[in-house]
């Protein structure tokens, strides 16, 4: 008889505890576009779309933060993960910890959601100068009239 429990199913939705769980459900979001809302006691702090740049377990050193250029999830920093499955078949993630919530959930730009912010970055050239620098040729004469710019007698 094992004292193992054996492992969890989840089908769509779920509570999740386990920090190996809660990584590999959290992995698809790496190096995606997602939109993010912070809840404590209920009410709305912060919201914001940003970049998942990390997804990190046992590094207790590494914080997790939520910015709008970049977004670290540590899953040591919450004590479980809810998730379910939208009517468009994408997952909405809440990572819990004490009363504090964070609903974290993939939004793709279609034009029509006002709530999207996500923006193609818009070159504008105006107010740059551009500037084209070169090698020197082997052959042409460097400092001291050296050749390849290696002083004489150096």
């Amino acid at each position: 008889m094992s004292l193992e429990q054996p492992a969890k199913f989840f089908v769509n939705s779920g509570l999740v505890s386990s920090r190996t769980d809660i990584h590999n459900l959290l992995r698809p979001l790496l190096r995606q576009t997602v939109g993010y809302r912070y809840f404590r006691a209920g009410s709305l702090v912060a919201q914001g779309t940003g970049w998942v740049e990390r997804i990190v377990s046992d590094h207790p050193e590494i914080s997790t933060f939520f910015t709008p250029l970049s977004i670290c999830l540590n899953v040591d920093s919450f004590e479980h993960l809810e998730f379910e499955t939208r009517p468009d078949q994408l997952l909405v993630y809440t990572l819990v910890q004490g009363d504090e919530r964070v609903v974290v959930e993939y939004a793709p730009y279609n034009g029509t959601d006002s709530n999207v912010q996500q923006q193609a970055f818009r070159f504008q050239p105006e107010g740059f100068v551009q500037m084209e620098l070169s090698g020197m040729e082997p052959g042409d004469a460097g400092p001291n009239g050296a050749e390849g710019g290696t002083p004489a007698g150096g």
